[in-house]
């Protein structure tokens, strides 16, 4: 693809887990996460960010928020699960990004803190500045304010850019929106 291709990078930080006595890598979701993570699917699919491609911890909490935010999704969109994204740093995603499919414009990461808020606040606090006077510009600056706050779980950061996933790095994106299950469910709190 050419390098003016728009792309949308989507973190999702899995959904509210339970805490039995199980390895860590097994926990599954508390009932709580099993609510978000369909209302967080069916807000990608209303702002129109349904993914080409998902990369998804293999941690069970993880899967399951993916399975049951593809649900509310209502699309299917090819997933690899990768231990990468269960014990990788921000960098290490950055690097997985860069190996994501060419053809693929939308790509959703599926992971956990402190990897995905990390990232975020990483590409949130080198993103360009939006235009003085732009329409929603100071919408996006609260988004990012909220963001850097608290990245609580299931809580979903679209990020946009120009140019190809091994392109992207600290300084090209732009983050667009900035949504908790708790502002999916109050619509007027939702923001840009």
């Amino acid at each position: 693809m050419a390098a003016s291709t728009r792309r949308t990078l989507v973190l999702l930080r899995h959904a509210k887990s339970a805490w039995p006595d199980v390895p860590d890598h097994d926990r599954p979701l508390a009932r709580r996460g099993q609510r978000d993570a369909p209302a967080m699917g069916r807000w990608l699919r209303a702002a129109g960010h349904v993914p080409d491609q998902v990369l998804c911890s293999t941690a069970r909490r993880a899967r399951e928020t993916w399975q049951l935010a593809q649900a509310g999704l209502g699309a299917a969109p090819p997933v690899r699960f990768e231990d990468l994204v269960y014990q990788g740093s921000a960098a290490q995603l950055l690097d997985l990004i860069s190996s994501a499919a060419p053809a693929a414009r939308t790509l959703l990461i599926v992971g956990h803190d402190p990897a995905i808020p990390d990232l975020a606040r990483t590409l949130a606090a080198a993103a360009p500045a939006a235009r003085a006077g732009s329409q929603g510009s100071a919408g996006h600056r609260a988004a990012a304010d909220r963001m850097r706050a608290k990245f609580p779980t299931a809580a979903v950061a679209v990020f946009e850019f120009t140019g190809n996933w091994d392109q992207l790095s600290r300084g090209m994106a732009r983050l667009t929106a900035f949504v908790t299950p708790r502002s999916v469910a109050a619509p007027a709190a939702n923001g840009p």
